[in-house]
């Protein structure tokens, strides 16, 4: 397992546990989507729905898959175990990658601007320079928009325990040696 992978799953179960009580339970996937909402008001009902089934769905598979005594909480090394565990994990990745990032799509083509990135990712609670170079990473169109497929693509890339090196890398530094 690559340590980029390891640093992107630190830090999305940091973020994940949105009420910072150290574990992971389903009100934490419920205030992330409602605050990614929120980050884009203009996003219709449809959108919002698939993007808040994608974190229904990430949610269910880590309860279904972990919590083996029914207490409705995951802890870290729990998560790590599975996240990073694609045979175990990858129909909610791909269903969470596709819901966020065509979530995004508010005008439906294909492109998502930088202030609706910028809201998502502030949403989930990414820090914004590392947002701003993630964005940039995509090589933006002259209209400051990037690829939905890109962006879905490298969700995905970011829960794969064997990448390293890619853009998605950006949302995580590597911890100080």
């Amino acid at each position: 397992m690559r340590e980029e992978a390891i640093n992107r799953v630190k830090l999305v179960f940091t973020l994940f546990d949105a009420d910072g009580n150290g574990v992971l339970e389903s009100d934490d996937f419920e205030l992330m989507s409602s605050r990614v909402a929120a980050a884009v008001p203009g996003a219709d009902e449809a959108r919002k729905q698939a993007m808040r089934a994608g974190f229904t769905r990430y949610w269910n598979t880590l309860a279904s898959e972990l919590d083996t005594d029914h207490d409705g909480r995951i802890t870290y090394d729990e998560y790590q175990v599975c996240v990073l565990s694609p045979e175990r994990f990858s129909g909610a990745i791909d269903a969470f990658a596709s819901g966020f990032a065509h979530f995004g799509d508010v005008d439906g083509s294909g492109m998502v601007s930088r202030p609706v990135f910028v809201g998502m990712l502030r949403g989930v609670g990414f820090d914004l320079p590392n947002i701003h170079a993630l964005f940039e990473a995509f090589e933006p169109d002259a209209e400051d928009r990037v690829r939905v497929d890109l962006w879905e693509t490298e969700i995905r890339n970011f829960y794969a325990p064997d990448m390293g090196g890619i853009p998605a890398d950006l949302l995580a530094p590597a911890a100080a040696a």
